[in-house]
């Protein structure tokens, strides 16, 4: 076996090829490399199975977890300002149609304690509805055969999904506190810094999502240095593409061809490229790094 991994050390032309493009003409072949064929991985039929399953979850799981965090932040902390924390994080989030959506939500989380319980129990069964197909395609992302069972996929999509939850109270707990902290300081003025703070804890959040589920959401023992980067280029390219979408939707113009059902579509379909971009993320983590 030494014989023959010899000759490939010792060979000199590949070595000078390589010096003769120059750093910034290898990086970029390295670059091309390792998107061209995540680009090709994401065209494929599997995924966008993948990718729709996790979508309608998504739909289906958002709102009931949002109405918890509403009445959580409104009934057992009573802080007005972390309500208005989340109504403007709502605001920045949803892509279309957020005083419609805000206002339906307000009404949910004044509603009977029985809305509540019935967001609850929803939300315990499409989180799973999220995680499973996710599971199954980060498997096959890493080269993992075997997927969990079905009771150790219930288990870790409930432990990420309360993970998710706990994420995003803290997020929403110091901004709130941020706001009190440049209220104060500012003679009851709150400035653009508290937005952006508002900004970059919210980025740091998806980040800290994209990265647990990247981790431990595959059946195997996958090294957190491997996701890290993938977590944090998806989190900063998901908020770009958030604005991006925003900016495209006039000229998609859902509302011309699904009427009253536009809102809807939207909201579907952003959540079905934001699929697309955590399963690609995952792609291009594991085309640098193996499972251990």
């Amino acid at each position: 076996m030494s014989a023959d991994i010899k000759p490939s050390v010792a060979a000199k032309p590949a070595v000078a090829k390589k010096s003769d493009e120059g750093p910034a003409t290898s990086h970029w072949r390295r670059a091309s490399d390792r998107v061209w064929p995540t680009a090709k991985y994401l065209v494929t039929t599997e995924v966008h199975t993948y990718a729709f399953s996790v979508a309608a979850n998504v739909i289906l799981s958002f709102f009931p977890a949002i109405v918890l965090l509403m009445t959580l932040v409104r009934n057992v902390f009573h802080s007005q300002t972390m309500y208005d924390v989340v109504v403007e994080l709502l605001r920045d989030l949803i892509p279309t149609g957020q005083d419609f959506i805000l206002r339906n939500l307000n009404a949910l989380v004044n509603a009977r304690r029985g809305v509540q319980v019935a967001s609850l129990l929803i939300l315990l069964i499409t989180s799973s509805g999220v995680f499973l197909p996710l599971e199954v395609a980060l498997n096959r992302v890493w080269g993992i055969k075997k997927n969990r069972s079905y009771l150790g996929n219930q288990i870790i999509s409930l432990g990420l999904a309360f993970a998710v939850g706990v994420l995003a109270l803290i997020s929403v707990a110091l901004t709130a506190g941020n706001k009190v902290w440049f209220q104060a300081s500012a003679a009851s003025r709150s400035g653009p810094e508290s937005h952006i703070f508002m900004k970059t804890v919210a980025v740091a959040a998806s980040i800290a999502i994209f990265f647990l589920v990247y981790w431990l959401l595959p059946n195997g023992r996958i090294s957190a240095r491997a996701v890290l980067p993938a977590a944090v280029a998806t989190g900063l390219l998901w908020e770009l593409c958030k604005y991006l979408y925003i900016l495209a939707l006039p000229w998609l113009d859902f509302k011309a061809v699904y009427g009253p059902f536009a809102l809807s579509v939207t909201l579907m379909f952003w959540a079905f490229l934001s699929g697309l971009l955590l399963l690609g993320g995952a792609h291009l983590s594991a085309a640098r790094h193996d499972v251990e």
